[in-house]
């Protein structure tokens, strides 16, 4: 009786410590934007330091994941990539490794870090979620992702403001990235509400505040859109709910009129012609004549990382664009029509996935992120990784098949939190209804 007590508190042990290293590559993943600001603000190293710390910290991450996964990588392999977008995710990763051959890029060795990095981050939260029977290795990361982003958003209030009168700071520490990190973590809470894990109203509104205070407008606009799309979907919410929802949304712009209007004025009058519509238009014709550059470019592209430092800069201001300013256009440069197949195979294949689950709120969140993916990336992309990032996809679609996983694992484990009728992903037994946030 001694010896099976020890046993099974020794497995209790072990289960709550990788959920505590599942929740630290959580908080890693959103506050790694931060590490080179921190590291040049407060320690006064140069920026190419304080990159390879944060590629050092992912690499010590992932060595400890490794060690916990201990002998089950086969099984792990097999389970967490069983489903089409982590397979297609797979492929995109395989390829871009492959397009350093032939890319033209400024640094084949920096670029060679910046894939490995890609590469850590999916085997980290492959063998994270493959060394388990149920979900909780998942819901830690996002829960880790959202606090680490809280943290992020509350540095980002402390700081001075930009030039231009945004949060954060226009080389390290932009805009942009503080508002899309919030609109992940938000999207993330939601989940997390409906799947009973927990109260993150608190913490949802710290974050819808900092992302409307970040002004990143194609980050404002896809957030705005998705999240009334969700109104309109979600029946899991009472209409008092979504009304409140609706005046509080109300009650933010009212209260940030007054600087909307003068980042309008001066975005309107100081902006960079090259930040523009305009700008950007110049930008997406740029890579549409350069696809053609050789015969083999239309095919497999320019290669990985072979944007930065090699287009040249854009207008009279001498802009040096970061990526090509669309998620399907950066592709086409990056990897030709290869990279676009890709890219049709990772996002059919999510939708796909995500449409064959029963109505859930669950189902209806998944569907607006990537709404919200979608229209962000009309105007918006990333210099190596996709959008919905591939270790985000990997969880996603990794997150249903926990389920009937979940229901047969030891229900008297206090680790795994499921909920009384149902799990994450099947609400049929409840009449597709959660509690309201």
């Amino acid at each position: 009786m001694e010896t099976q007590t020890e046993v099974t508190r020794v497995a209790t042990d072990g289960r709550a410590e990788s959920h505590r290293l599942a929740f630290a590559v959580g908080f890693f993943f959103s506050f790694r934007l931060c590490i080179v600001l921190l590291s040049v603000s407060l320690l006064g190293i140069d920026p190419s330091t304080g990159t390879a710390t944060s590629i050092l910290l992912g690499v010590i991450l992932f060595s400890l994941v490794c060690f916990n996964a201990g002998g089950s990588v086969a099984s792990t392999l097999r389970s967490v990539l069983q489903p089409s977008p982590s397979r297609w995710a797979i492929a995109f990763l395989l390829f871009s490794g492959l397009s350093l051959l032939w890319s033209e890029t400024a640094s084949v060795p920096n670029s060679a870090a910046y894939w490995a990095g890609m590469v850590i981050d999916v085997a980290s939260v492959v063998l994270l979620l493959g060394s388990e029977t149920g979900g909780g290795k998942g819901h830690a990361i996002l829960k880790g992702y959202i606090l680490s982003t809280c943290c992020l958003a509350a540095i980002a209030w402390i700081m001075p403001a930009a030039s231009d009168l945004r949060l954060g700071d226009e080389q390290f520490f932009n805009s942009n990235e503080i508002g899309n990190l919030c609109a992940f973590a938000i999207f993330f809470a939601q989940y997390l509400t409906r799947a009973d894990r927990g109260d993150w109203r608190m913490a949802k509104f710290f974050l819808v505040v900092t992302l409307v205070r970040s002004l990143s407008k194609t980050t404002l606009a896809a957030f705005l859109l998705s999240e009334a799309l969700l109104l309109l979907l979600d029946r899991s919410m009472s209409r008092k709910t979504k009304g409140l929802i609706v005046v509080f949304a109300l009650l933010l712009l009212a209260v940030f009129w007054g600087l909307l209007v003068a980042y309008f004025d001066y975005y309107t009058n100081n902006g960079n012609q090259a930040e523009t519509l305009t700008g950007r238009i110049v930008i997406w014709l740029y890579v549409l004549g350069s696809v053609t550059d050789h015969p083999w470019t239309l095919m497999v592209g320019h290669g990985f990382d072979s944007w930065w430092k090699v287009v040249p800069p854009f207008g009279g201001d001498l802009f040096e664009a970061r990526h090509a300013e669309n998620e399907v256009l950066q592709q086409l440069y990056a990897y030709g029509f290869a990279g676009i197949v890709l890219l049709i195979g990772i996002y059919g294949g999510l939708y796909r996935q995500l449409r064959r689950l029963e109505a859930s709120p669950v189902r209806t969140v998944f569907l607006c992120f990537l709404a919200y993916i979608v229209v962000r990336g009309l105007a918006e992309s990333d210099a190596f990784d996709l959008l919905l990032p591939l270790w985000t996809i990997i969880l996603i679609s990794s997150l249903p098949a926990f389920c009937p996983k979940a229901e047969l694992s030891l229900a008297s484990s206090p680790l795994i939190e499921l909920p009384e009728m149902s799990s994450d992903c099947n609400f049929s037994k409840s009449g597709g209804q959660m509690p309201t946030e």
